[in-house]
């Protein structure tokens, strides 16, 4: 299934695991500050109530 890539296949799969590491990385950062965020927001809400 995985395509003959030759000599270069170790530069082109290399490539490719460095990719899914950064968006895998931006997905983890993204879900910090979403519930950073949220967390704040909620607090806030709470102190606006009282």
């Amino acid at each position: 299934m995985i395509p003959d890539l030759g000599k270069y296949a170790s530069d082109v799969l290399s490539a490719y695991v460095i990719a899914l590491l950064l968006l895998g990385g931006l997905v983890v950062i993204s879900l910090r500050q979403s519930a950073k965020a949220r967390k704040i927001l909620e607090d806030a809400e709470r102190k606006t109530r009282k």
